[in-house]
């Protein structure tokens, strides 16, 4: 079939008209150019990442600053208003044993000082 086809185009029978849509350049050029594309693209992505990071990072430090020194404010009106926390009774109960203790200590220093 080649054979054919050969043979016709040496007589000059069939015209070998094929046209090209595009032009490819060459393959260095090609390389060079999506090279030098996806270093600018890859360069403008890391920094708007690093952007976005410091902004996120520094938007929330100062949404927790700002929360915290509410707490502390709605800690310190409660404080002033004379609302107090109360003390839990197992806590009262072994500051008086330490408060026991500490006159047995004393007195046991007294008498052998004596």
């Amino acid at each position: 079939m080649i054979g054919k086809k050969f043979a016709l185009i040496e007589h000059e029978q069939i015209l070998n008209h094929e046209e090209i849509l595009f032009e490819l350049p060459f393959i260095k050029e090609v390389k060079k150019i999506t090279v030098a594309n996806v270093k600018r693209h890859g360069y403008t992505g890391l920094v708007t990442t690093v952007r976005i990071y410091v902004r996120s990072t520094n938007f929330l430090q100062n949404k927790y600053q700002d929360l915290n020194r509410k707490i502390k404010n709605q800690i310190r009106s409660k404080a002033k208003n004379g609302e107090s926390k109360e003390i839990s009774k197992f806590l009262k109960v072994i500051g008086d044993y330490k408060h026991k203790i500490r006159e047995i200590t004393h007195k046991i220093k007294k008498e052998e000082n004596l």
